[in-house]
């Protein structure tokens, strides 16, 4: 089984060339433009247009269901061949928070505090968007589970962006 890479949008063409990843999904403001890297077709490249908030706020997006059931849709269809490449502005919020519910929707069997912990270890920045993985929760049927443990991992490191990083699916 192949694994998920994930980085801020500066490293994300470097990230996608090092892993071979013919797969990408970018979760960014909807108009921020975002070049395609060569390898990666445009079919396999889901763009989710929304800003990195909490709550419903005038004037910005904010994530929804229709942006998780896109992702969890395209994740369940990634062939898993290569790695599946995930960035967001930063690579701290958005991106994190789409690794941690694409590997618990493609492996059930996964624990949401087990993958919560080592998502934490790789890495030390990583601040979860709260509402998307409050979204997955409920649509994945996991109780609670998955907003609990991102909680107990508590706020990631401070820092301008994160280090690119892989998130397995199996632990």
């Amino acid at each position: 089984m192949s694994y998920l890479v994930v980085s801020s949008l500066a490293d994300m063409p470097k990230t996608v060339e090092e892993h071979g990843a013919l797969d990408l999904v970018t979760l960014i403001n909807a108009e921020t433009v975002v070049g395609r890297p060569e390898a990666i077709e445009a079919p396999r490249h889901l763009f989710l247009g929304f800003n990195d908030i909490a709550e419903e706020m005038e004037g910005f997006v904010a994530p929804s269901h229709d942006h998780l059931d896109q992702l969890i849709g395209f994740g369940s269809r990634w062939s898993r061949e290569r790695p599946l490449a995930i960035h967001c502005f930063a690579g701290i919020s958005r991106s994190t928070a789409a690794a941690y519910i694409l590997a618990l929707a493609i492996n059930p069997d996964l624990g949401e505090e087990a993958l919560a912990q080592e998502l934490r270890r790789r890495a030390p920045s990583a601040t979860p968007n709260p509402r998307l993985v409050a979204l997955a929760d409920e649509r994945l049927g996991r109780s609670g589970r998955m907003v609990a443990a991102i909680a107990a991992i508590g706020r990631g490191e401070n820092a301008f962006a994160g280090t690119p990083f892989v998130l397995p699916l199996t632990l």
